[in-house]
Order: C-alpha cells, then sequence, then structure tokens
C-alpha cells in the first residue's frame, strides 16, 4: 500500500501508521467511508456538525457532512481586554509637535466615515531577512536549551488573577491567607481555575509528551512538549486559562482553525488541534527565544532603571515582524494584540506568536482580545480592523524605544507632549511615525502596513545617519517610491527644483500621462486639458504645471476640487506648498510642507521643501536641522541640503559650520564648481583676518575655471589681505596669500600685479582702464 501525501497546507510529508511523518497531523484518508461524521483527531468522542467537530473545533475533511451548527458567543470589547491581561484604560488627550505642529489631513476638513483605499508607497523588498534590514544591527538572542525554560512552580501569581468574564479579581488571599486558585468569580459567579490540567508525563492525543508548564497568557497554559511521532520534535501545547469559560474556549478553537493554513516565516507554525481529557489542546511550533518584553526586563534588571531599546534596534523589530502582518492582512486576517510580549526572538530572526486574537476582518460576532495600552481607541464601537492592528504596532515602538510612564493608564490611547519625551525631541521623524500611527482618528493613520513600512525604513535610516559620530554626508542614494530626486541647483535653490512626485502607475492615465513630454508650460496645461480620462494623477500634474505657467487661479480650484474628493490627499498639499513658494509665501509654505511630512515622515523632499520654507521665513534653526538630515542620509540631496545648510548657518554666525557644509558637496558632483566658489567668497567677506583670506585663494586655486573668474578672486583677496594689515599693523611675512607674503610693500606689489593681470583679461576699454587705474593706486611707489 502506497504512502498518502499529507494534506497540511505547506507540508511534504507523507501519511505513516495514521499521521503525517513531518508535520504530525493525522491522516484524513478513509474517514469517509467508514464513518464520516466521525472526529479524526486523537482522543476525541466528537461528531463533525457543519463542517466542524462539535468537541475539539477541528474542520473535517472534504467530502464529510453534518448538522449542528457551533456559534461563538460575542463578548464586550472591554472585558475581552480584561481577558486579555490589560488592566488599566484611563485616557488623556493628544499632543502634537511642539516645533511645527499641524493636524492630520483630513481631520480638519472631513468627519468620520470610509476613506478612499491607495496605496501611496510599494511594499519594497522582503527578501532581507536580517534584523535591521541591511541599515543597523541587533545583537543575537542565544537559544536556551527548553528544559531551562520549564516553569519549576506552575502558579499564577495572586496579582494577575482576574475574572475571565467581568474583569474582576479573583483568587485572592485575605487576612494573611492564600487565596484559591480556582473558585467562583463573587462578582459574576464565573468558574475559574488557574491550575495547569497537564502533569509531566501525559501524553496527549497520543503522540505528545508533557514535559512540564512554560508560562500561562491571556488564553491559557504552555506546555513544552515532545512529539513522539515525529522525530521527537519539540512542541508547545496551548490549553485554555479556565476550562468554563466558553469565549476562551471559542477563542482557542477559532485561533486552530485559522492558523492551520496560516504559512508565513515569521509567524509561529500551528501544527494540530488535540484532545486530553475532554480539553483540547493547540499544538504549536516551539521557539526557543526570549519576547521583547524579556529583552526590556533584562535590560532594566541590568541598568538598575527603566532602559528602553535604543531607538534603531526598537525601529528594527518594528521593521522585521511587520511583513507577518501585512501577510495576515492579505489573508483577510486580523492580528488584534500585537505587544512586546508577542514578538520572540531566537538567535538572528524574530517570530510573531501567541495567536489567539486572530480573527477575521467580517467577523463581527467573535469575541474581541487586546491590550489596555496598545489596543486602538475605536474597537468598542467599530471593532477591529487593519488601522487598529496599525495602532498597535505604533504603540509597540513607543514603549520600545522610550521611557513610556502610563501608557496603561494616563496615555492609554494617546501620546505623552513631545516636550517631556527626550526621544521625540531628538527624532522628529520617529515621532510623525509613531504620532501617524496612533491618531486617534483610525483614517488618519496609515492604511496599509507596507506603507507604515516603507516610511519606518526611511526614518531608520536617519535615525542611524544621525547616531555616526562622523559629520560625513551620504554616499548612498535610497530611490523613493514617492518622489523625484531634486533636481541640481547649485547655490539659487527655489520651489522649481524641489522633487516631483512620481506618478502612482495603479492610475488610470498614468500611461497616457507618461507621453506628454511638452516642456512650454502653457502647450502643456492645454494638452493636460485633453487627457482620455480626468484622474487624480492629471489633475495633479495640471497642478503642477500650472505653477510653472504662473495660472494660481487654476491652481487653487484644482487643488480644492481634489481635496473634496479625498480630504488625505498629501500630494494635493505638498503642490500647495510648491505654489506658496512660488507665490513668495513662506508661511504658508511651511505650514503645507510640514503636513505632508507628517504624513510622509521618511521622506526627503518634504524635509527639503521644509527646510527652504522655514529658511525664507526666518525660521533658520528649524531650517539647518532639516538641512542637514537631509546631507546625512542620501547622496541625491548633499549638494541642494548643503548649500541651504551653508547659508543658515552662515547667517546664524556660524562661519566653521557654513564652511563645513559646502566641505560636503562631493567633487564627482555637478555642484562642486559652486560650492568651492561659495565657500571662497565666504572666506574673502568673513572678516576674520589673514589665515581666512589665505584659505580663499587656496580654494580657488586648483579649481578647474576660466583664468578671469580667477584672477577676480585673487584681486579681491590680496585687497582685502592688504586692508587689513594696514587696518591691524600686523605683518605676518609667513603667510602667503596667493603666492605674496603678507607684508605691506608685498601685498602692494602683488595686487597691482593681479589688476593688471585681470585688465589683460578684461575686453570692456572703459573697464580695463579702471583695472589699470586701480593698479597705479596700489602699487608700492606710492607709499608715503
Amino acid at each position: 500500500m502506497s504512502a498518502a501525501t499529507c494534506t497540511q497546507p505547506g507540508c511534504t510529508g507523507t501519511v505513516e501508521d495514521g499521521y503525517c511523518n513531518v508535520c504530525g497531523s493525522p491522516a484524513a484518508a478513509g474517514r469517509s467511508a467508514a464513518d464520516p461524521s466521525r472526529c479524526t483527531q486523537p482522543g476525541c468522542t466528537g461528531a463533525i456538525e457543519d463542517g466542524y467537530c462539535n468537541v475539539c473545533g477541528t474542520p473535517a475533511a472534504p467530502g464529510s457532512t453534518g448538522s449542528a451548527g457551533y456559534s461563538t458567543p460575542t463578548v464586550a470589547p472591554e472585558a475581552a481586554a480584561v481577558a486579555a491581561g490589560a488592566r488599566e484604560s484611563d485616557r488623556s488627550s493628544s499632543t502634537s509637535s511642539s516645533r511645527l505642529q499641524s493636524a492630520p489631513l483630513g481631520s480638519a476638513r472631513g468627519g468620520r466615515g470610509t476613506r478612499p483605499t491607495r496605496r501611496i508607497g510599494t511594499a519594497g523588498s522582503r527578501s532581507q531577512r536580517q534584523l535591521g534590514a541591511g541599515i543597523t544591527t541587533v545583537p543575537s538572542a542565544p537559544v536556551a536549551d527548553p528544559h531551562t525554560a520549564i516553569m519549576q512552580l506552575a502558579e499564577v501569581a495572586e496579582n494577575k488573577r482576574f475574572c475571565s468574564s467581568c474583569g474582576a479579581p479573583v483568587g485572592r488571599g485575605r487576612a494573611g491567607r492564600p487565596g484559591k486558585p480556582q473558585g467562583f468569580c463573587p462578582k459574576c459567579r464565573t468558574e475559574f481555575s488557574f491550575v495547569p490540567k497537564l502533569k509531566t508525563g501525559d501524553m496527549v492525543g497520543g503522540q505528545y509528551d508533557v514535559l512540564g508548564a512554560l508560562a500561562h497568557g491571556g488564553l491559557g497554559w504552555l506546555y513544552l512538549a515532545r512529539d513522539r511521532n515525529v522525530s521527537d520534535r519539540w512542541v508547545v501545547l496551548k490549553g485554555l486559562l479556565n476550562t468554563g469559560d466558553r469565549d476562551a474556549y471559542a477563542a482557542a478553537v477559532a485561533e486552530r482553525q485559522f492558523l492551520a493554513e496560516v504559512q508565513h516565516p515569521l509567524i509561529l507554525g500551528i501544527y494540530n488541534f488535540a484532545m486530553y481529557e475532554n480539553a483540547g489542546y493547540i499544538v504549536m511550533e516551539y521557539v526557543g527565544g526570549k519576547s521583547l518584553k524579556s529583552i526590556l526586563k533584562d535590560r532594566q534588571e541590568a541598568a538598575g532603571r527603566y532602559d528602553p531599546l535604543p531607538p534603531d534596534q526598537a525601529i528594527a523589530y518594528m521593521v522585521e515582524i511587520m511583513p507577518a502582518l501585512s501577510y495576515l492582512h492579505s489573508q483577510g486576517l486580523l492580528y488584534c494584540d500585537l505587544k512586546p510580549d508577542n514578538v520572540i526572538q531566537a538567535g538572528d530572526s524574530v517570530k510573531l506568536i501567541d495567536l489567539g486574537g486572530v480573527r477575521r476582518v467580517d467577523d463581527e460576532q467573535s469575541a474581541i482580545y487586546g491590550t489596555v495600552g496598545f489596543q486602538a481607541p475605536e474597537i468598542a464601537t467599530l471593532g477591529p480592523s487593519v488601522a487598529s492592528d496599525i495602532f498597535t504596532i505604533g504603540r509597540t515602538l513607543a514603549v520600545l524605544a522610550m521611557e513610556f510612564r502610563g501608557y496603561q493608564s494616563t496615555y492609554a490611547t494617546t501620546l505623552p507632549p513631545v516636550d517631556d519625551v527626550p526621544l521625540f525631541a531628538r527624532y522628529d521623524s520617529l515621532y510623525r511615525v509613531i504620532a501617524k500611527a496612533c491618531a486617534t482618528d483610525p483614517n488618519d493613520r496609515f492604511q496599509s502596513v507596507d506603507e507604515m513600512r516603507d516610511q519606518l525604513v526611511a526614518v531608520l535610516r536617519e535615525v542611524v545617519a544621525h547616531e555616526r559620530t562622523d559629520t560625513k554626508a551620504a554616499t548612498v542614494t535610497t530611490p523613493s517610491p514617492l518622489f523625484a530626486p531634486p533636481r541640481t541647483a547649485g547655490d539659487n535653490l527655489d520651489w522649481a527644483d524641489l522633487p516631483d512626485l512620481h506618478i502612482d502607475a495603479a492610475d488610470p492615465a498614468a500611461a497616457w500621462l507618461a507621453s506628454v513630454s511638452i516642456a512650454d508650460p502653457q502647450q502643456r496645461l492645454a494638452a493636460l486639458g485633453q487627457a482620455p480620462e480626468q484622474t487624480v494623477e492629471v489633475a495633479l500634474a495640471q497642478s503642477r504645471t500650472a505653477v510653472d505657467a504662473g495660472r494660481f487661479d487654476l491652481v487653487d480650484r484644482t487643488l480644492e476640487g481634489i481635496l473634496r474628493l479625498d480630504a488625505w490627499e498629501w500630494r494635493a498639499v505638498w503642490l500647495g506648498g510648491i505654489a506658496a513658494l512660488a507665490r513668495g509665501d513662506a508661511r504658508t509654505a511651511t505650514a503645507s510642507f510640514n503636513a505632508v511630512l507628517s504624513q510622509v515622515p521618511g521622506e526627503l523632499a518634504p524635509k527639503l521643501a521644509l527646510a527652504l520654507a522655514c529658511e525664507l521665513s526666518g525660521e533658520r534653526e528649524l531650517a539647518t536641522n532639516l538641512y542637514r538630515t537631509c546631507t546625512v542620509i542620501d547622496a541625491a540631496y548633499v549638494s541642494p541640503a548643503a548649500f541651504g545648510l551653508s547659508r543658515t548657518r552662515n547667517a546664524l554666525g556660524d562661519l566653521d559650520g557654513a564652511l563645513d557644509a559646502l566641505d560636503l558637496v562631493a567633487p564627482t558632483s555637478a555642484s562642486y564648481l559652486d560650492a568651492r566658489r561659495r565657500r571662497a567668497g565666504l572666506l574673502a567677506t568673513s572678516g576674520t583676518g589673514l589665515r581666512a583670506l589665505s584659505d580663499a585663494a587656496d580654494t580657488i586655486s586648483g579649481l578647474p575655471i576660466g583664468p578671469r573668474e580667477r584672477q577676480l578672486v585673487i584681486v579681491d583677496v590680496l585687497r582685502k589681505a592688504l586692508e587689513e594689515v594696514r587696518r591691524t599693523r600686523r605683518e605676518d611675512p609667513a603667510r602667503h596669500i596667493a603666492g605674496v607674503p603678507a607684508t605691506e610693500r608685498d601685498l602692494r606689489g602683488g595686487t597691482e600685479t593681479a589688476y593688471r593681470h585681470l585688465a589683460a583679461l578684461t575686453t570692456e576699454h572703459s573697464e580695463r582702464v579702471k583695472l589699470i587705474d586701480e593698479a597705479n593706486a596700489v602699487r608700492p611707489r606710492t607709499l608715503v
């Protein structure tokens, strides 16, 4: 008799002696011939009704039938959160950035409703499995011997015993007497039990040899066992915290139903569902590592105080685990309970565990499980959604990266003021990502995990760049899915040089727009007016072209139309900022670009635009910080940002900083000559002495520029050096400026010669005469 192939999704094993030799699942073949209504799970006496076992909940094999339905009861979200182990629920109002405040796009323009679905970013590469996405490094977490994870005393601390139905404290001691670990809730009379049901040596389902209890969680005890049918592999059995709790039982059954089909390298594998003494157990993959909560606790114990993760490591963990949630969403599933407890690091990889709260997107009946401090505020009224999962990502990141006091009480659904959080004050982009993910209105959050991950990866690059001890400019370019690179503008950056928006390839008119290559703004406007279909991309193109044409009335009408259709269309606000700069309204541009940056916090284009607007409106400190950020993250932004950084630093009286900024422009850049000229000009006009003038001459000496331009600088430098020597009456023969010793007589002679050389390079007769007169006036023999 040939071996049958295992029917479990993703399994390559074969059935031997009734069980798969890889995953351990029981055989389904032959069941319908013997008794199509009997459950095939080892030890289970149930029957198949409406496709599932009426005892253990196992789904029927193809061809089986049943009659009676099995429904899961509904539980109030508040009670469900308590059942998951969360206890506190105080709330307070949220705050925005203290630097450049702006409300989330849409919140001030439209009420709650269904937000149009639109991707604004790409998922990015998912092949990178190294923690840190190749941007930073995360310490490895050693995988411990499974035996060492077994609890020596399997009991639940009294302060963690709560009724799974009403959330009231149960099993508490009184008058010095310990509380009973099982009994009935004094408030609602629901039965509770915190006693492990399995003991060492129990053989669950005829194949899982129990070694001991590992831990207890929101839905039950976890036990370590050996799978005697599949190479003695380690497995985890998950039972119920309270066998009398119908909601917990239903959640456990639902977890097995969903997760038997879930196959993802970042998600804990579910092997089987087994019965033992009329109790059900989920059989899961064993992951020997540490939860992020344990890693945080270890840091706290080592430091003797609360010690959050370095921000780059906290971000790296989230960047790594987010594809798991994206995968669940693609399968129509919601995770619902992301928190540091539910992410395990083993070696150099992470896994999402504890999938007891997973539910289908369209499930409106099952109990909702979550944790106060991580659960979104709308859960009680709207239920879970992709947006509520994104809220848990933001909250988990905040708990990992900062000392988040009161996150389960005062700030259970909000963030503390920016000025009270050093992390937010230092990393504005990180704050904006967390603030957007944790927005009170789900419409104001990222609309997909991939969208948030794109921005978070970019923020990770920014955080790592700011943590560098050197001040070197970026040498690598990372293309943006949203913006083209900025144009080369030298020292004259203006609105026309800011990056253009990429065309959304999903737009129906995308291909047609790519074919419109007319440069003249008026002609291009006319062509866009003949578009085969009026789409958002066409309207955006019309707005940008209207700015070039100076048609600001058309810009205003078009952008207002776009925002009426979608109040969250940040690209319209971006173009509004461009138009404001073109009009000379830097204040309005600042507000527009700040709002855009809150929607795409990892993008450099709005940072560069906001820096320019802040510079023009006199907010030089803010402009300086933004320009500096651009220079250290992406090579494509170094040149325009370096010139801006030089301007703002010079305006703030920091000449050395202004010169250092210009030194960031690489010799291979098209703006290198402009940077050297600018540097020489700053030195020549700095009024800081002979040394600066000597440096100015040296800066220009090796540049491949025209002889007249070079001679103009030499004349200027020597003339100012002569003025400096005469003013201070201090000579420095050892110092040479453009090859001339810094004495009055030598400088007079050198300046005279420089004027005469410049006159020889000048074609205009009257100008040549003036230069000869200057040479005669400064020559040494005029000394008295």
